[in-house]
């Protein structure tokens, strides 16, 4: 079964209040452009801390801030519709602000889901997790794969590993 894309985050909110057994809500929150499988694998690893998965995609625009002029490369519906594929995502939203917080304060989240890549003193939303009771969960296996690094290796030709 596919995840159900509900760009809105009002209406994801909505749509999660309809999902029987939907008790433990894990927030994984990102760019995701260029899917890769430390997105996977952290996707994956999530779902043995929650019930539900909901992806918060950052809009285009929001992408652009974060990482340049030249990204996204893939556009926000693409990516939305490649991470409803998963089985093990429930929900995609997205956001266009510099962090999660708002979508933090709507849906109160069990687990805020990040890569190994980050800390708690690398993740903004943080102690916003801990306040509400939450958790910052770093999953996925070691940092060995990156959207920015393969957008690169594709821009000069380097084949990848």
């Amino acid at each position: 079964m596919s995840a159900l894309i509900r760009l809105d985050p009002n209406a994801a909110q909505e749509h999660l209040t309809q999902l029987p057994g939907a008790t433990t809500i894990g927030l994984a929150v990102g760019c995701f452009d260029l899917l890769h499988v430390g997105h996977i694998r952290m996707l994956v690893a999530a779902r043995e801390f929650v019930d539900c998965i909901v992806v918060a995609l950052n809009t285009d625009a929001s992408v652009r801030g974060l990482k340049g002029p030249n990204r996204p490369l893939v556009m926000l519906n693409d990516r939305a519709e490649l991470l409803s594929a998963l089985h093990c995502v429930d929900l995609i939203t997205s956001f266009d602000e510099p962090t999660a917080e708002s979508l933090i304060d709507l849906l109160q989240p069990a687990a805020l889901i990040k890569g190994t890549d980050r800390t708690l003193e690398t993740v903004p939303e943080a102690s916003q997790m801990k306040a509400i009771g939450g958790q910052v969960l770093f999953l996925g296996g070691p940092k060995t794969h990156s959207s920015t690094e393969l957008a690169s290796r594709a821009e000069t030709g380097k084949a990848t590993s």
